[in-house]
């Protein structure tokens, strides 16, 4: 790999598949996510999962959170899923140095609540981090249920944090686990990086490398890489470390379209099978009769989520979701519905189950009461929008943004305009889109990173 360092003038391997913290990439909503993350966790929320494909950078997210947790929080790390029930009792206690002594399960449990006591008492949080969640076994997966149940008068002594592919969604739509389903208060999925991130996360990963000259690869091969990696970073990584590997060997300082095939024919990438966001067949236990299954499907794969993300934070995508009811069928002219609005409990125009947090809370206030009698000729600056499930996202984007950004200029909406329950995080109120702009450029740089745009009021009605 260190044959080519010399030849592009690189301090380092670029392209590396191992978690380095270094080469951690902000883009694409995975800072965000982060942020989101921390704030989770240091705000007693219980159970945390983060979901994405193979190689999509969870490792790298799990690495990051072990670096960037308050000095006050103590992380257990647990990298094998394959562990049983009584095995992850022991790895737990041997990281909180428990002595076993060959415990029974019940007297094991009660000495690790004594040792999360001890640490409570003391001001400190711990947070059990768990890598490829989706491989655990069912016994291991209750077991995690039930250490979230210890807790003191007013708060959880063990948060929990799952790491996991999409196929601990299909799990955790099973009966037997909804339990465990009804215990993760936040739900993240790091999604697939578009070209436009692709492009720049090649340049961002050259350059914490120690590479100054102009990027060496071309346009053309960013496309291609795109496109055969289907954007999961470890995929980037092996293309873009074999072309530049077959550069070096023909003496040139430029990636083009032939390094590209050389290194696709190399890697040998299997197409990347999509998976629906959550299992239908238990909607169907108890359908009786043919009709009856036939109109279930026809109500659940009518409202199945888009894939694509409204603009702001680039990627994110809905996580953990759960069919829609049915709609009373629309008119001929397909008018769109209205936003669905909240009041600042939260509540809102239609029932459903999902928990905003005090701040969201307090922004959708704010919005109600501005939009009450804003001019529908003026213009907004649009944050973030996402699916109204992720509430940890939405409370940690809102507590980053509070921090940056006048308060009283942020607000909070919910909306069905799209055909899904979505939120959206708004800030300022401007005559003009000229005026939405200049606002916009002066922004920090924290939140032109989330790509922020200008709107008009009249598309929130």
């Amino acid at each position: 790999m260190s044959l080519y360092l010399q030849h592009f003038g690189l301090r380092e391997p670029p392209f590396r598949i191992t978690p380095h913290t270094d080469f951690f990439f902000t883009g694409a909503n995975r800072g965000p996510t982060l942020d989101a993350l921390i704030y989770a966790i240091t705000q007693d929320e219980g159970i945390v999962k983060v979901t994405g494909e193979v190689g999509s950078g969870k490792t790298m997210l799990c690495r990051m959170l072990l670096e960037r947790l308050p000095e006050n929080v103590e992380t257990l790390y647990l990298a094998n899923p394959s562990l049983s029930r009584q095995e992850i009792l022991g790895a737990i206690a041997d990281e909180l140095g428990i002595p076993t002594d060959g415990k029974a399960t019940h007297s094991l449990t009660r000495a690790l609540q004594d040792a999360l006591i001890e640490r409570y008492a003391e001001g400190k949080r711990v947070v059990l981090l768990i890598d490829e969640a989706h491989a655990m076994p069912a016994e291991s997966l209750e077991e995690i249920r039930l250490l979230s149940n210890l807790e003191s008068k007013a708060a959880k002594l063990l948060q929990i944090a799952l790491f996991a592919q999409p196929e601990l969604d299909e799990r955790l739509a099973a009966m037997d686990m909804r339990q465990l389903r009804e215990r993760i208060t936040q739900h993240f999925n790091l999604a697939p990086l578009r070209q436009d991130d692709v492009a720049a996360y090649i340049e961002f990963r050259l350059r914490a490398a120690g590479y100054h000259g102009p990027n060496p690869f071309t346009a053309e091969a960013v496309t291609m890489i795109a496109k055969i990696s289907e954007g999961l970073s470890r995929r980037i990584n092996i293309i873009a470390d074999k072309a530049l590997l077959a550069a070096y060997s023909k003496g040139t300082h430029q990636v083009g379209s032939n390094e590209i095939k050389v290194a696709a024919q190399d890697a040998r990438f299997s197409p990347l099978i999509p998976k629906s966001p959550f299992n239908p067949k238990p909607l169907l236990w108890g359908a009786a009769g043919a009709g009856i299954v036939a109109l279930i499907l026809a109500v659940t794969f009518g409202t199945l989520p888009r894939t694509l993300m409204e603009a702001a934070l680039g990627n994110a995508t809905p996580s953990g979701s759960q069919p829609e009811a049915s709609q009373p069928a629309a008119p001929a002219k397909h008018p769109q519905p209205a936003p669905l609005r909240s009041d600042p409990q939260g509540s809102p125009a239609s029932p459903d189950k999902i928990r905003f947090a005090s701040l969201t809370r307090q922004h959708f206030g704010q919005y109600d009461q501005w939009i009450a009698d804003a001019p529908t000729n003026h213009y907004f600056i649009q944050l973030l929008a996402t699916d109204a499930s992720h509430t940890g996202e939405i409370e940690g984007f809102l507590a980053k943004a509070t921090a940056v950004l006048e308060p009283s200029q942020i607000r909070a909406y919910r909306s069905g305009l799209s055909g899904r329950d979505r939120v959206g995080v708004i800030f300022g109120d401007y005559a003009s889109r000229e005026e939405a702009v200049e606002a916009m450029q002066a922004l920090p740089e924290s939140i032109k990173a989330v790509q922020p745009f200008p709107r008009q009021v009249s598309k929130l009605r």
